[in-house]
């Protein structure tokens, strides 16, 4: 059977006329019959090898379906050399053979010459035509111009002058989330209790949906945008235009770039940056802050860190000496736990009384927590936070290297279930990279003091407003959380790690 293959994508279309209707029409001239099997990929980029057209073909081929196929020219096989090349070979092995429209294949090395050139010269048009796209994107940015609409909520698009103007409605949303997730209130807790408090109050999404998703409120209090300041080229996606055509494990992710080769455009301000600044703290926290009750209360839940295996410390039940004692302790008991704990415990009731006198003293004190949440503890924290990622990223690495050799000298293990762990770890480690670039954007931020001192300035307000003689087990634990980030445990240490 004769089969033709016309490929075009919208920007050859455009540019050379080419339709799918005319490479059919004049791969049956070529054929000289109109008894042809035809394989279209319309739409589909040359730069990829999994199209649903080629990839039909290739199978009938290895079927022994076809014995000849007829092409417009070689860059409609591929844009890239290498893939032109591979799918001739494919070809060539059963026997197939390959005629184009618009100039002879020869098997001689004139030939073979000719066709090299030619499809190197189409893979450096292609990468010419990637090249001036993104060049001509990242000179409009520099520019100071938004290169395209990403829809953001609070703002509309004026795509006229390639810039965003404040929807005033949308605006005042953004400003009631920043307030309900900084500032002590009684209206609602947390993310997921704003989401729910805006899917009641009928405000609808951007796109107008009626119900409020927490990751929603999430990226709007993490985008930097509403401080007037819009980052543009922070993602490269180089290489994901072909995912929908890859099985999910060769799929192309995106990836955040170094903040270095971020650019910023000026856009209208809807918050300011104490605002800003303050509720990139509270985030890291938030889960942990607002973490459902378990049957036992616990004023440092959440917030409790071994400092000799980095586990997190949760609060336990237990007896000692026939009598129930309430314990913080890093041991993990679940199955699934990759790191099961150094054994470390400590008597809530120690633990708590250390942490409360310290917060009360700095609260009657307030220039010496304004100190030490500016210039020491902060930086310290995330720097605790930076080598402990890196450890990590040593460990993933060698992990992967380990799972490599096992694989080349045939232990016994199975291929599927290697190549299943390879992913994992390859994820872990993109992941942990991820992280890193998150902790050095957040380390500039977090040095900032007027931040310091606004948070500061809240929770004095907070507790000004309670009797501290009245103080519920509530009152302690919230005014805790708004003042300390981490508290770090060992048997000779205890360090309190403030915002």
């Amino acid at each position: 059977m004769i089969a033709i293959y016309p490929r075009v994508s919208t920007e050859e279309q455009v540019k050379s006329g080419f339709s799918i209707d005319y490479q059919i029409r004049e791969g049956k001239k070529k054929a000289g019959t109109d008894e042809v099997k035809i394989y279209p990929d319309e739409g589909y980029s040359g730069e990829y090898l999994e199209r649903p057209g080629m990839s039909q073909l290739r199978k009938d081929v290895k079927d022994g379906l076809i014995t000849k196929i007829i092409c417009l020219d070689p860059d409609r096989l591929a844009r890239k050399l290498m893939l032109q090349l591979i799918i001739t070979e494919e070809f060539e092995k059963r026997g197939v053979e390959l005629i184009f429209i618009n100039g002879e294949y020869a098997k001689t090395p004139e030939g073979q010459l000719f066709y090299s050139m030619r499809g190197a010269i189409s893979e450096f048009e292609k990468a010419k035509i990637t090249e001036r796209m993104t060049s001509g994107r990242k000179e409009k940015a520099d520019q100071g111009k938004v290169i395209k609409n990403s829809f953001l909520y609070g703002y509309d698009y004026d795509k006229e002058n390639s810039r965003y103007l404040i929807n005033e409605d949308e605006a005042r949303v953004v400003r009631l989330i920043f307030n309900l997730f900084t500032k002590p209130n009684d209206i609602v807790e947390g993310i997921n209790g704003i989401a729910n408090y805006l899917t009641e109050s009928n405000i609808p999404t951007k796109r107008g949906a009626k119900v409020w998703h927490k990751q929603v409120v999430r990226q709007i209090l993490l985008n930097e945008t509403y401080t007037g300041r819009f980052a543009q080229n922070k993602w490269n996606t180089e290489g994901m235009l072909g995912n929908k055509h890859k099985l999910p494990e060769d799929k192309v992710k995106m990836k955040l770039r170094p903040v270095s080769e971020w650019i910023y455009v000026e856009c209208p301000r809807i918050i300011t940056d104490i605002e800003y600044d303050y509720a990139q703290k509270l985030l890291g926290e938030a889960r942990r802050r607002f973490a459902k009750e378990g049957l036992n209360q616990y004023l440092l839940s959440g917030l409790v860190r071994c400092g000799t295996c980095e586990n997190t410390m949760t609060g336990r039940k237990s007896k000692n000496w026939g009598k129930t004692v309430f314990q913080y302790t890093d041991i993990k008991n679940t199955s699934g736990a990759k790191n099961k704990g150094c054994g470390t415990t400590v008597f809530c009731g120690v633990l708590d009384e250390i942490v409360w006198s310290q917060v009360h003293n700095w609260l009657n004190q307030p220039e010496e927590m304004a100190a030490a949440s500016v210039e020491e503890s902060q930086e310290n924290y995330w720097e605790m936070n930076k080598s402990r990622i890196e450890r990590e990223l040593i460990k993933t690495k060698a992990a992967r290297k380990k799972l490599i050799k096992l694989f080349s000298t045939d232990m016994g293990m199975g291929e599927e279930e290697i190549r299943e762990e390879l992913r994992e770890l390859a994820d872990r480690e993109e992941s942990l990279n991820k992280q890193l670039s998150e902790l050095d954007l957040e380390l500039s931020t977090i040095k900032k003091l007027e931040s310091g001192k606004n948070m500061l300035a809240e929770t004095l307000k907070y507790y000004l407003k309670l009797n501290p003689e009245e103080l519920t087990f509530e009152n302690k634990q919230a005014l805790i959380r708004m003042l300390i980030k981490e508290v770090r445990y060992t048997r000779e240490d205890i360090n309190i790690v403030t915002f």
